[in-house]
């Protein structure tokens, strides 16, 4: 019972309103659980995008996938899109630099930089399950949020500086002169990625291929497809 139907009369409405005790933000978690609760939803919302993508899963889904209220949800994500800027910033963004940073080193040679990049590449699918289905739902397919937001936010910048270095390999005669450069990316996401975005469909007799075996066929391919003609 609150403390205004205890207190009657003119003793009630004489009381000042700065003594009210403000009440809990609706949603907010309590105690040390707070900044733990946000990254958990965080979490939930990148299995769902994978799993049904973007565009299907509302705010209200990842509440009722995380067993709270949808106060609770909308106390750390306003929208959607908030939330989408939450996980490029604070997921992919970090990813982005990793994947990028096998290219920034001037003085490595193209084989071994090819070959980092798809080690880091299948290290980073086998360490986060949702990275691989989120790519094709997202980043691939037609339409993709996650895509689109991507190139909104941060442009092409880290993808045309690794283009350059592999055109730049290939005037210096290290690098087969056929390759398109601008294709060499979707190239190694499709031989990497693809096979590993596929686990869930494929049937309980089929063979299971470890991100190390995996990394290794895509090297053996590599090694036959780079060299200089």
């Amino acid at each position: 019972m609150s403390d205004d139907v205890l207190e009657t009369g003119a003793g009630a409405s004489a009381r000042p309103e700065s003594r009210k005790k403000p009440g809990r933000r609706p949603g907010r978690p309590s105690g040390a659980h707070g900044e733990q609760a946000r990254e958990q939803l965080l979490d939930i919302a990148l299995e769902l995008f994978a799993r049904q993508g973007i565009g299907e899963t509302t705010l209200g889904a990842i509440a009722r996938e995380a067993g709270v209220t949808p106060a609770m949800v909308h106390y750390y994500f306003k929208t959607r899109d908030q939330l989408l800027d939450m996980l490029i910033d604070e997921r992919f963004v970090p990813l982005r630099v990793e994947l990028a940073r096998v290219f920034n080193d001037p003085d490595s040679e193209p084989v071994d930089t090819l070959r980092a990049f798809v080690e880091t590449l299948v290290a980073t699918v086998d360490k986060y399950p949702w990275f691989a289905a989120l790519w094709v739902r997202e980043m691939i397919s037609e339409g993709g949020l996650l895509r689109q937001r991507m190139a909104e936010r941060f442009g092409d910048a880290h993808k045309d500086h690794a283009i350059e270095r592999i055109a730049g390999w290939q005037r210096e005669g290290k690098l087969n002169p056929s390759l398109e450069p601008s294709l060499v990316f979707a190239s190694l996401f499709g031989l990497t990625v693809f096979p590993l975005a596929t686990v869930r469909w494929r049937g309980e007799g089929s063979r299971s291929v470890s991100a190390e075996q995996l990394a290794r066929h895509v090297v053996a391919l590599l090694m036959r497809g780079i060299q200089p003609a």
